[in-house]
């Protein structure tokens, strides 16, 4: 006799057993309340125990115990990128320390704890942030500099992390560092996508290309692999109603796919409190297929691995395709199942009953992408804990907060019936339920309201049928806010005034968007941030979190040094850029013009063409000049940078305008003296470092009522640059902050926006009437001066015809905003002074301003230091 396989089970994992780690474990306690130690001799334990490394000596000894057994390096073979590894390594224990005594706190103290879930969590560098938050800067300068190696140069060997793109992503991190430096019990939860979004490269007739961003080449030091927290996700399949009229279902069959933990620590600024951000990998749960390999079937052998890495492979796949949908569909439900079967497992670890979930978890929504964790969690409350269906709505709908980041119609997800149903069968179950029952309640306030349930359905009639996700999120959740005053009214009064309606006004708030001072001041600024210190006569650690303490400035605008010490920082700062011009590019730059940035990811509502046609404007006026009058001009450097979708075409083709716009302006020997434009590649939070504190004014220009709020607005006044802009997102707020006269508007109102629209349908004014000096820019254009003309008319036609973002509305009045600018520049003195007031009044625009806001209004939690 002989133990007996099934051939099937070969080469399929076991279900995973979870076994008890660091991540929710509570020491037991004896009769008298105190905690037992859990195994072997408690003093041999605690001797063993490290402490965090404090001093140069004793950070050179663990950097170079990682060369040697971490790295097998020696000092003879370690360059640069090894110096970084084991840097980074070496940081990384001193954050382990803290991150272990945060967790064992956290689970000790059994408080209620949020958990942000974002698709996007936009990093940028660790290492430099790591040793700034632990207050370390100048011992492992000193460490690094007695190994031999220069820290600036062993900084710059970190990529970015590929984990997000835009304004989204680098919301959610400074949310998470505001969180830890506020002492707050947040997680993050997002996906480790192994290629990030892609790596933009520009190809000789200045098209965007796209090449996978090769971020974890180098192995990644700042993440720990957690191979005992795994789950099992579902798809495909079908589900079996119950027919006791409970609600319940059994989902069985179709694929599973595990999802793997990797965790980043979070420090906190000045304190001891490190948060975590748990990333999800995809991995197939029947691993490699010997049998098909050895049939000679290597593509099956191997189609299961390949199908399941898909998933956490890139970030927004290009939707364009069925497969593309299907795939950004799977991204969505395998990062939010996985994220609430985690936060299940740590909520029964507590011991409570399952009615007190509420009491215990708040779940933020970062937008629309995870919202079918409400569903998700109506499923297992349903189906696995076996709650009447009242209850269990009634758990979910006070866990759940929803964060709406657009106002743009067309930018609402929504996702076909049909894949939803094929994909996952017992959600669109569980949402044709909470759909019906949601329009009974509504029909019964607003009785034979036929038009009122159609706009409100979760359903969109259609072919096929869609899912209104915002809807989804917003019936869903406890409470729903906007991210700028202005936005926030927008949400209540257009795409979601029927549900205030029903509602009322009270679910609906406003949380204005904030960034962290930490990085956006103290890292990517120190001169400035050391100029500030020395001024306002206040430690450094403690205004970089109370930023409102920088209105100590003002009493200094006056003090003739202090200008000139700004002025020379911002110089200083100017080179830095232009040197990483020269160095990236072979470019050089005229460190003694104005710099002018403009830096998003491309969108024709952010209106990067309105920027590049006020360039071609401005190099069009300079030609016409006489050699005498061009001397009178003020000379501008144009800078911009931002990725475009890899299906977004008329985006691409904006990128393409401004490339060859930069390559025709910066030849010609009558102009280059006196205007410079640049597209610096491949855009990242690193390189927005560098760019930020560089700029003298910054551009926000999107059409009135269309920006949700911006954040880079926020970054480049806080480093003392000026804002040109519209009237819109929380250039409003920014400009109430710091004063009209220190922020240079123009532009039609969001009011006004839905009449021109109106006007440019039914009674259109040819662009040579309304505004000839738009019409000549365009013609110059199509006429080839900076290329093949045909190839910009599909980006040109969407101005000539419709122009929905209203280019040839404002372009005139952004002309005379642009001349503004240049007679305030040439008063140096008073620009200076601007450049001052605007850096003190940013106090409001703290991200930890904002992360309150969301833990007392919102989600009920307190602060917790760990001692």
């Amino acid at each position: 006799m002989t133990s007996v396989l099934d051939p099937a089970t070969i080469g399929k994992a076991k279900r995973p057993r979870h076994v008890r780690t660091l991540t929710g474990y509570i020491p037991e306690k004896d009769e008298q309340g105190r905690e037992k130690w859990p195994r072997g001799d408690e003093k041999t334990w605690k001797d063993g125990l490290r402490s965090l490394d404090t001093n140069a000596n004793s950070i050179s000894r663990s950097f170079v115990n990682h060369v040697q057994t971490s790295l097998a390096r020696q000092a003879h073979n370690l360059n640069d990128m090894g110096a970084y590894l084991a840097t980074s390594l070496s940081v990384r224990d001193n954050l382990l320390i803290n991150w272990n005594s945060t967790q064992l706190h956290m689970n000790r103290t059994g408080c209620k704890r949020a958990y942000y879930l974002s698709l996007e969590f936009l990093m940028g560098r660790a290492l430099d942030n790591g040793i700034l938050n632990l207050g370390l800067k100048d011992q492992y300068r000193e460490a690094v500099d007695n190994l031999g190696f220069n820290l600036e140069d062993v900084l710059d060997q970190e990529r970015d992390a590929g984990l997000g793109n835009g304004g989204l992503g680098r919301l959610a991190a400074c949310y998470l560092d505001s969180s830890a430096t506020q002492e707050l019990p947040v997680w993050g939860y997002g996906l480790r996508y192994k290629y990030g979004i892609f790596q933009q490269l520009i190809s000789p007739d200045g098209q965007q290309l796209e090449a996978p961003d090769p971020w974890l080449e180098n192995s990644n030091p700042w993440e720990l692999p957690r191979v005992d927290v795994q789950y099992e996700i579902r798809f495909y399949g079908a589900s079996d109603r119950y027919t006791d009229g409970s609600g319940r279902g059994v989902w069985h069959g179709g694929q599973e796919v595990l999802a793997v933990a990797y965790d980043v620590m979070i420090p906190g600024y000045g304190t001891r409190n490190t948060n975590n951000l748990r990333l999800w990998e995809s991995k197939p749960r029947r691993g490699f297929d010997l049998q098909s390999f050895n049939a000679g079937d290597y593509e099956r052998a191997v189609e299961s691995s390949n199908s399941a890495a898909a998933i956490t492979s890139v970030l927004y796949p290009n939707d364009h395709t069925t497969f593309g949908k299907e795939l950004r569909l799977k991204q969505q439900y395998f990062w939010t199942a996985a994220s609430l079967a985690d936060i299940m497992r740590r909520f029964k670890n507590l011991r409570k009953p399952i009615v007190q979930f509420p009491e215990y978890v708040a779940i933020q929504l970062n937008d629309t992408h995870p919202t079918l964790a409400i569903p998700e969690l109506m499923r297992i409350l349903l189906d696995e804990e076996e709650l009447p269906w009242e209850t269990a709505w009634k758990i979910v709908t006070d866990t759940f907060f929803f964060t709406n980041h657009t106002v743009l119609p067309e930018a609402l997800e929504k996702w076909p019936v049909p894949l939803v149903e094929h994909l996952l069968p017992r959600h669109m179950q569980i949402i044709y339920d909470i759909n019906l029952l949601f329009l009974q309640s509504v029909e019964r306030l607003f009785p034979h309201d036929r038009e009122r349930l159609a706009r409100m359905s979760l359903i969109e009639e259609g072919f096929p049928k869609q899912i209104r996700m915002a809807h989804l999120a917003c019936i869903g959740s406890r409470k729903i806010n906007g991210v700028a005053e202005l936005h926030s009214e927008l949400v209540r009064t257009t795409i979601l005034k029927d549900f205030v309606d029903f509602f009322g006004p009270g679910k609906f708030g406003n949380v204005t968007n904030g960034i962290t001072p930490r990085r956006w001041l103290g890292q990517c600024n120190p001169g400035l941030s050391d100029l500030i210190t020395k001024t306002i006569k206040i430690p450094k650690n403690d205004w970089l979190k109370d930023l409102a303490q920088l209105q100590k400035l003002l009493k200094y605008v006056d003090d003739e040094e202090l200008q000139e010490e700004w002025a020379a920082v911002k110089q200083a700062n100017k080179e830095r850029l232009a040197h990483y011009v020269q160095v990236s590019l072979g470019l050089k730059v005229n460190t003694k013009a104005m710099f002018d940035v403009q830096i998003k990811r491309l969108h024709e509502y952010k209106r990067q063409t309105l920027n590049i046609l006020g360039v071609v404007h401005r190099y069009l006026v300079l030609k016409a000049m006489s050699p005498q009058e061009r001397k009178k001009v003020t000379p501008r450097n144009v800078f911009f940078a931002g990725k475009a979708a890899p299906g977004y075409y008329i985006a691409k083709l904006t990128i393409r305008l401004i490339v060859n716009v930069a390559r025709v302006i910066n030849a010609d020997p009558d102009t280059r003296d006196y205007l410079n434009v640049f597209f610096l590649p491949d855009y990242s939070v690193s390189l927005a470092e560098i760019l930020i504190p560089a700029s003298d004014i910054s551009q926000h220009i999107s059409t009135a009522g269309t920006e949700a709020s911006g954040t880079s607005n926020m970054k480049f006044c806080l480093n003392g640059g000026l804002l040109l802009g519209t009237v819109d997102g929380a250039n409003i707020e920014i400009a109430e902050e710091v004063g009209s006269s220190n922020v240079f508007f123009f532009g039609h109102m969001t009011p006004d926006v839905e009449e021109i629209r109106y006007q440019h349908t039914y009674h259109p004014v040819p662009v040579e009437e309304k505004s000839p000096a738009l019409a000549e820019v365009l013609n110059q254009i199509a006429s080839g001066l900076f290329g093949d003309g045909g190839v910009y008319e599909p980006l040109l036609n969407t101005i000539r015809q419709g122009d929905y973002y209203l280019i040839t509305d404002d372009f005139d009045s952004y002309i005379e905003a642009l001349r503004m600018v240049d007679e305030a520049y040439n008063d140096r003195t008073e620009w200076i002074k601007k450049s001052i007031r605007t850096t003190a009044k940013m106090g409001k625009f703290s991200s930890d301003r904002a992360i309150q806001d969301y833990a007392q209004e919102y989600w009920n939690i307190e602060s917790s230091k760990v001692v």
